[in-house]
């Protein structure tokens, strides 16, 4: 990989530049501190799962290393000490308390803050020096109070109580034999002796003779050290691999004694990138779940994928690879266009092979599209801490249960419905979980419940977010309303009252605070919402909850539409909106307040949309009328269409009309068709907006 020099034992970065593995490291950071916070978050205070600290342990040991090797000291200096605080936890030497976990999360954000600092997302400096000091004293087993003020008025207690508690922990002076064999190059012998002396108070190391049978490339060292048997893991790891070296108790007498495995699990000396695939964590997992079969899995653990299993691939190149799918679905469309006018019986081979690529281009496109498709639990996972700190902010209880994680959706709208989904939450606790005290009194129990789910409905997928708190107060909003201007009266049915919060500046809380009540939020959630061809519905019961559902397309790139003709002009509408079409009678179409216009189908009137009079085109049929109504839904409301002719159904290519020359009214994009000609994408959320004014 590169030249090492043997002065104080650094790379040579002349000869090898670091800098190239900056991002994979980052990357890496950044998942270990997502599971961390996970792992965090779930663990049982009065009864911590070993296997739950050992793995946060991994987790801060592993960005300790990495960080190490690129020389970002102050993320290695707080990881160190999370370290240290995390091997006593898992040894038992001390007893996880609710302060210890809240000091590991807040150590978390910070370095999430510090990485930030690297990557220069910002240039905000993080001071982490206070927090490292409360990391050290819990790590002596000093037992700090919660409440800051609590913590001041006893803390010239804490510090006689951890200084002398340090005397007492600390192993002082132990003298160790650590072995490290087969050494390819003995010079890297100074390296470790530099390496004891640059960092200060790690101890002293001599070299010790030779063991009987001893090979010829192996070289035992005396260690006299305070340090930790990971510590001097870390320092040695540096130039040799983790399995060269060996640590075990020094026998002045008799000798050596056999060099035993440091009790650290193997992986735990494995960090960053830099990894043995001889200590890569799903082997000694396995190892360890299979020494306690008595304790069964939990079922709710995501597997560890080995990495020889997957690759990193920049988002750029897999855009690509989707653009030039979409452009191999308008080739092949153009082939089945062409074919339709040849003669079957001569050309019979020729559309055989056409049948083939059509089938073919279905399943690489469906393989294409699914690289993009991330698990709804990317989203998910962000919300049970920012709860339980909100919660505790509201003096509230509240529980987070998440359905069908594992539904996927477009990495690109994963990005966009993150920060609708995180307002509609927050509200749900701000808004709808009642305090413990009008719990109780309700009949409910104290902890209230709020529910993620999602789930695959036709060609979307449908998210909700439920609570079981107070519910929306119908009264209320109407009230709010009236005092804001809005038109409303007391005769509108419940869907259309809860609409009315999702007007803009619309607010129905007394107090303005950091968490809401500025009346910005909701009507933002809608837009971005709509923005992505979704819609947003919510439904209400006074005293039992609320439920938001969010419906989306899987993806924004290819999409099922059916094609439409009005006049000489090709439109498309997305299929999910489509709900049916029929011909049109002379006594079907009524006429109401003079020009409006609206059918009755089966029981239900709704209005009639002429796509002629909207766009402009001139009319294709006779008789100035025409023959056809589709029936299209969005945001729960109905319209019809009328139209010339149905020209079929088929998956386009979705280009942004926008970026590419300007924004229509009631048009959603564009895409290429089988004959060539480009096709507008219908708006169908913008054309009933549109019929309601």
């Amino acid at each position: 990989m590169g030249e090492m020099t043997s002065e104080g034992g650094r790379l040579n970065e002349a000869a090898f530049d670091l800098t190239q593995f900056y991002q994979v490291f980052f990357e890496e950071a950044g998942e270990n501190l997502t599971s961390m916070e996970d792992l965090l978050l779930a663990v049982d205070v009065d009864a911590p799962d070993d296997e739950a600290l050992n793995a946060i342990f991994r987790c801060a040991h592993s960005i300790k290393g990495g960080a190490a090797t690129f020389g970002f000291q102050d993320v290695a200096d707080l990881t160190h000490v999370m370290e240290t605080l995390l091997d006593r936890l898992r040894r038992h030497e001390l007893t996880m308390t609710t302060v210890m976990v809240d000091t590991l999360l807040e150590s978390g954000d910070a370095l999430k803050a510090l990485l930030d600092v690297r990557q220069g997302k910002t240039t905000e400096t993080v001071d982490t020096r206070e927090l490292v000091a409360t990391i050290r004293e819990l790590s002596t087993g000093a037992t700090l109070a919660p409440k800051p003020a609590e913590a001041n008025a006893s803390n010239d207690h804490v510090k006689s109580a951890t200084a002398a508690q340090s005397a007492a922990t600390t192993p002082a002076g132990r003298t160790l034999e650590v072995r490290v064999e087969s050494l390819a190059d003995p010079s890297i012998v100074d390296s470790f002796f530099d390496l004891f002396r640059e960092v200060g108070g790690l101890g002293t190391i001599d070299t010790a003779p030779a063991a009987e049978g001893q090979a010829e490339s192996t070289r035992r060292f005396k260690v006299v050290t305070s340090a930790a048997d990971n510590d001097l893991l870390d320092l040695f790891t540096f130039h040799v691999a983790r399995e060269q070296v060996t640590i075990g108790p020094w026998n002045e007498d008799a000798g050596p004694t056999a060099p035993t495995a440091p009790t650290a699990p193997a992986e735990e000396a494995a960090y960053g990138f830099f990894v043995d695939p001889a200590t890569l964590p799903i082997q000694v997992s396995k190892g360890a779940v299979a020494a306690k079969p008595e304790k069964p899995a939990r079922a709710d653990k995501v597997a560890v994928t080995s990495p020889e299993t997957t690759i990193r691939v920049s988002v750029d190149k897999v855009d690509q690879l989707i653009n030039l799918m979409g452009e191999l679905v308008i080739t092949q469309a153009m082939l089945a266009q062409c074919a339709s006018e040849v003669d079957p019986a001569v050309h019979q081979g020729l559309l055989s092979g056409l049948t083939d690529l059509e089938r073919n281009t279905r399943h690489l496109q469906e393989s294409v599209m699914s690289i993009r498709m991330i698990p709804m639990a990317v989203v998910f996972n962000r919300f049970p801490r920012m709860l339980r700190d909100l919660a505790s902010k509201l003096s509230k209880q509240v529980e987070l249960e998440t359905v069908g994680e594992a539904t996927e959706l477009d990495k690109s709208l994963i990005e966009k419905i993150t920060d609708p989904l995180t307002h509609l939450v927050r509200n749900s606790l701000d808004h709808g979980i009642e305090t413990p005290e009008e719990r109780r009194a309700a009949g409910k129990p104290a902890q209230g419940t709020i529910t993620l789910s999602a789930q695959h409905s036709g060609g979307s997928i449908v998210i909700e977010v439920r609570d079981d708190g107070r519910g929306l107060d119908r009264d209320r909003i109407l009230a709010k309303a009236r005092s804001s201007g809005l038109s409303v009266s007391d005769s509108m049915s419940d869907q259309e009252v809860w609409q009315l919060i999702f007007a803009p500046g619309f607010s129905t809380a007394e107090v303005v605070t950091e968490v809401s009540g500025r009346g910005v939020g909701m009507d933002v959630v809608k837009r971005n919402i709509l923005a992505l061809n979704g819609t947003v519905e919510l439904d209400s019961a006074p005293g039992y909850g609320t439920r938001v559902s969010v419906r989306l397309p899987l993806t924004l790139a290819i999409m099922d539409g059916m094609s439409i003709k009005v006049g000489d002009e090709l439109y498309v509408l997305p299929l999910c909106s489509v709900i049916e079409s029929f011909l049109l009678t002379d006594t079907s179409i009524r006429t109401v307040l003079g020009s409006s216009r609206v059918v009755q189908v089966r029981d239900a009137y709704m209005p009639v949309v002429v796509l002629e009079d909207v766009f402009g085109v001139k009319p294709g049929h006779a008789g100035g009328q025409s023959q056809i109504l589709v029936i299209v839904e969005a945001e729960g409301r109905r319209i019809a269409l009328e139209i010339d002719e149905l020209v079929g159904q088929q998956q386009v290519v979705v280009k942004n009309l926008e970026s590419n020359y300007r924004k229509v009214p009631n048009v959603s994009g564009a895409t290429i068709m089988g004959d060539g000609r480009v096709a507008l994408i219908l708006d169908v959320a913008g054309l009933i907006r549109q019929s309601s004014h």
